[in-house]
């Protein structure tokens, strides 16, 4: 098996035709997925997996995760096919229970054969899930790997403070960790940070400075490769809970939404456009917005693609993730009602690509 995956990354090129000469190119697909509450049935202790259990709110049967794991796995395959024949070579991963679902997932028919690594760590994360990273071993190997927990002090008050009363001490705030891999791809160091960051429960602007923390640390991670490397090639991927043009992309990741806008240390993101154009990942209130976003460091933009870099990007929102009828016709095809979906979300990728030497 190991020996026809590593043809396989040879022979998938595209051509381009410049200045008369037709040119060939590799290319690898990275995607992420926020699985939306991919749980399976046994009771974790110290998880909030009440809901997903056979006796759970949701009923969550083994049939019922069986029919999740299939229709995760039938995106994962599926993802960026169309420039990309076959499935990611790297993928992100957000809502994972533990990495028994993870086991089970890459062992699903359509997936056995691409021979997936797993990176994988449990988090803090109140409700009990995890980010996780997938690659197939063939094309990625990871020289490093590790989770960075994001520590937030929660001093938001709910009531106002009385005469005579004491503020309420800060408290810690549990969410995802950002897991940092890196690794060679196409014999070049590649770094990749998964993210899944903390929710707007409790509205959009309360629960801002949050993110905010999320993205400095982030931010904190990127720097740091930078500081080693000045042309370090960095991806940073995720559910970031915000969109493209929140204070916490915008203004403390510093992404920018042209190429052209990108200076030396800075970040592109290439779903800023998408997101201006009315595209989205997820919907809410008859209103789309795009929360799961690739985002890359100036190393991965190049005119020439000697080196690997970024061709573009898309959303995975074909017709059979969506709800067919009703009020929320056009939604992502989510768990609803007891019954096992796809996800809330639609998945978003990128392709990087690399002319291939005569």
């Amino acid at each position: 098996m190991k020996q026809a995956n590593l043809i396989f990354f040879v022979i998938i090129i595209i051509a381009f035709s410049a200045a008369g000469q037709k040119k060939q190119f590799k290319i690898h697909t990275v995607a992420f997925y926020n699985t939306e509450n991919l749980f399976d049935t046994i009771n974790d202790s110290g998880r909030g997996d009440d809901e997903y259990l056979p006796k759970g709110k949701q009923v969550w049967t083994g049939e019922k995760y069986k029919t999740k794991l299939a229709n995760i796995a039938r995106v994962l395959t599926e993802v960026g096919t169309d420039e990309n024949t076959e499935a990611p070579t790297i993928i992100g991963l957000a809502e994972i229970e533990n990495r028994r679902v993870l086991e089970n997932l890459i062992a699903e028919p359509v997936l056995l054969e691409k021979n997936y690594g797993i990176v994988h760590f449990d988090s803090r994360d109140s409700r009990g899930t995890d980010v996780a990273f997938l690659y197939r071993k063939a094309a990625f190997r990871p020289t490093s790997y590790k989770n960075i927990p994001l520590i937030i002090r929660d001093t938001v008050q709910v009531k106002p403070i009385k005469p005579g009363k004491k503020k309420k001490p800060a408290s810690q705030l549990f969410t995802r960790d950002q897991v940092l891999v890196t690794g060679l791809l196409e014999g070049e160091e590649v770094h990749f940070i998964i993210n899944h960051w903390p929710s707007r429960y409790g509205g959009e602007k309360k629960s801002s400075p949050y993110r905010e923390a999320a993205a400095a640390l982030n931010r904190k991670i990127i720097d740091s490769l930078l500081s080693i490397n000045s042309d370090a090639k960095i991806i940073t991927m995720g559910d970031f809970n915000d969109g493209p043009y929140n204070k916490s992309i915008k203004k403390v990741l510093q992404a920018q939404r042209f190429k052209e806008e990108v200076k030396p240390g800075g970040l592109f993101n290439p779903m800023e456009e998408m997101s201006r154009n009315g595209k989205g990942t997820v919907a809410y209130r008859d209103a789309w917005d795009l929360f799961d976003q690739i985002i890359i460091s100036q190393a991965l933009l190049t005119n020439d693609y000697s080196n690997l870099g970024y061709w573009k990007a898309g959303i995975f929102d074909k017709e059979y993730l969506k709800q067919p009828t009703g009020r929320y016709s056009g939604y992502p095809l989510r768990n609803a009602n007891g019954e096992a979906g796809f996800s809330d979300h639609f998945s978003v990728y990128m392709y990087l690509i690399k002319e291939m030497k005569k």
